[in-house]
């Protein structure tokens, strides 16, 4: 007995469900075991160690979430309240995302639709959800045209990009009578929330910026900046002396890039850190199969992306997002009172002249990269 109570001090007994139960208090109560209790966890960390103020907030977003309406309902909040300092996305997302700005409205409906129907009618489906043909072709003639502009005319990272697109959303929706507050992009713009995509040529964004190359646009997106700019907060972060935690929702190329940060500083940039402090995700993705995607947060820490003395708050959930982040948001608006903004993106020259100046200063030194640098600042596990 006295075993048990070292491995559980947690009697299961839990009051009956009545209907008049909050969101956040049925986590709580209900969701005790399996993934339910792996839910439950991912809120209690997520709002008792990141949402503290001294810790900066990664968010990673894969799979179809803003067609589905999840930028609207539940990120949009979440960056409002100060609890999301910065993104990493699929382009995908961002792209569908655009929609809502515009004001193109997409549809619920059900799976078993006859998709050569569907394409007789120009219609596109994602599962469940439908829209017209024409929602993807007015989308890529406002960033066909939007590029033209002179502040597009240069090479630059994601963020910067990003950042650009959502001022001009904002102030589009606004002229044509739609919500700006329907759109992830213009919500981050307004934040100051700097969004990153890993692989930018990966969607219609993308598709419609190399067109434009091919005509003789003088856009190029920089992808080297990222990942040293994305480095570069997570050094910030833990280099001020506060904490740096990831919220992965699935996985994908989103996920290596947000925790790729940290062999980017120690590995590669020989720099002495020991990995992201918190670990959060949910994802349906298995760990046999060896993709990154199941990757858990011990394998994560074998590469020094986790810190191994914060394994203990580090949980994956095994669920599908629009399951999970709906909750999380919920339960998150309901425990924590909101959060200053960061501004990361305001910051982000600064931070990146932080980090190169590091880097130059160690080259200089000679200290170790590589195995002899990982040794030298590992620490046994506790």
């Amino acid at each position: 007995m006295d075993y048990l109570h070292q491995v559980s001090k947690h009697r299961i007994a839990p009051p009956a469900v009545t209907g008049a139960d909050s969101a956040a208090d049925l986590i709580d109560r209900a969701f005790l075991s399996y993934n339910g209790g792996r839910l439950r966890e991912v809120c209690h960390v997520f709002t008792r160690k990141l949402l503290d103020p001294s810790c900066t907030v990664g968010l990673t977003l894969s799979g179809a979430l803003t067609p589905a309406g999840l930028g609207m309902s539940c990120l949009i909040p979440l960056i409002k309240a100060g609890f999301v300092d910065w993104i990493v996305s699929t382009g995908a997302n961002l792209y569908h995302d655009t929609h809502y700005a515009l004001d193109l409205p997409l549809h619920q409906s059900h799976p078993g639709l006859n998709d050569f129907e569907l394409r007789e009618h120009d219609i596109i489906r994602i599962y469940d959800i439908v829209f017209d043909y024409k929602t993807l072709l007015d989308t890529d003639a406002f960033y066909r045209e939007l590029i033209r502009d002179e502040a597009f005319a240069r090479p630059m990272g994601t963020a910067e990009f990003h950042h650009l697109v959502g001022k001009y959303l904002h102030a589009r929706a606004g002229a044509i009578g739609g919500k700006p507050g329907n759109s992830l992009l213009a919500a981050a713009y307004e934040a100051g929330v700097p969004v990153y995509t890993s692989s930018p040529g990966d969607s219609s964004i993308g598709m419609n910026l190399a067109a434009a190359s091919l005509g003789g646009g003088k856009l190029q997106i920089d992808t080297l900046r990222d990942v040293n700019e994305t480095a570069a907060i997570v050094y910030a972060a833990k280099r001020s002396g506060g904490t740096s935690g990831v919220l992965i929702l699935g996985g994908g190329s989103p996920k290596n890039f947000i925790l790729q940060t940290e062999p980017q500083i120690q590995e590669v940039l020989g720099l002495e850190e020991s990995g992201h402090d918190y670990f959060l995700q949910v994802t349906d993705a298995r760990p046999d199969t060896g993709g990154l995607s199941g990757a858990t947060a011990t394998e994560a820490m074998t590469w020094g992306k986790v810190d191994p003395d914060k394994l203990p708050d580090s949980v994956t959930c095994y669920t599908d997002s629009t399951i999970a982040l709906p909750l999380l948001t919920a339960y998150a608006l309901a425990r924590r009172e909101p959060r200053p903004l960061k501004r990361l993106y305001d910051q982000r020259e600064a931070m990146y002249q932080a980090l190169a100046d590091a880097y130059g200063d160690r080259e200089a030194s000679g200290e170790p990269t590589g195995l002899a640098a990982r040794k030298k600042s590992s620490h046994p596990h506790k």
